[in-house]
């Protein structure tokens, strides 16, 4: 806890909850602070130099968006998500992702696809290096560009949080996930099927994709169990 308390920034007096709770928001989601730790008030107080009143209101924002659980008379903990919760943030991706991709086939939009191309290569790139977090980046900012060139601000604002919580499943996999050299592929296959492909053809696409994740996720979660 004192480790990742470290790399928190001191905010100002005046800073509202909102500020606290994307500090803390992004130590969960890239792992800092890990599945199951609990998260206190005071030491976050005494390191951000504000009063616990703020600190509280965000861990409790931190709670309704579900990245957080309170737990009666014990504390308030980063929540671990298991195969189903996987599963189930993954068939709530479903729809959105393929509405978007499907609309994104339609519309042939030719910067979008550019874009979707060079998140490719930063996969590749970052594969290549095993770099973890980079690879993490470029898969999630692939599909974040799917849903943004729907142009739907619903979609979006749903993929978003979605999108928190897919990148503490693939983040907390870093020892243990052994289908690193396929992602790249995986993802040039999804963005030919869009730009190529009809309707019906995009969305078996996406959704091949996102189960495969799963499958992949969930099985690379079941090593890291201890035996026994």
């Amino acid at each position: 806890m004192n480790a990742g308390l470290d790399v928190l920034r001191p905010v100002d007096r005046q800073a509202t909850p909102s500020l606290i709770a994307d500090q803390l928001r992004d130590l969960i989601t890239d792992g800092t602070f890990g599945a199951g730790m609990q998260i206190r008030e005071h030491p976050i107080a005494e390191r951000l130099g504000v009063s616990r009143g703020p600190v509280r209101e965000a861990l409790a924002r931190l709670t309704q968006e579900g990245l957080l659980v309170a737990k009666r008379n014990r504390g308030v903990f980063v929540i671990s998500l298991g195969p189903e919760d996987i599963a189930d943030i993954y068939r709530a991706r479903r729809p959105i992702e393929e509405q978007a991709a499907t609309d994104l086939g339609r519309s042939k939009d030719e910067v979008v696809f550019a874009r979707l191309g060079l998140l490719v290569e930063e996969m590749r790139a970052a594969e290549r290096s095993r770099n973890w977090r980079g690879v993490v980046d470029a898969d999630l900012g692939f599909h974040q560009a799917i849903v943004a060139a729907s142009g739907s601000p619903r979609l979006t604002r749903m993929f978003d949080t979605l999108l928190v919580e897919s990148r503490m499943c693939i983040s907390a996999l870093e020892q243990s996930y052994s289908e690193l050299g396929r992602l790249t592929r995986e993802h040039e296959e999804l963005l030919a099927a869009i730009r190529s492909g009809p309707a019906r053809v995009i969305g078996k696409a996406v959704r091949v994709h996102l189960e495969r994740a799963v499958l992949d996720l969930t099985q690379a979660g079941a090593r890291r169990l201890p035996e026994g």
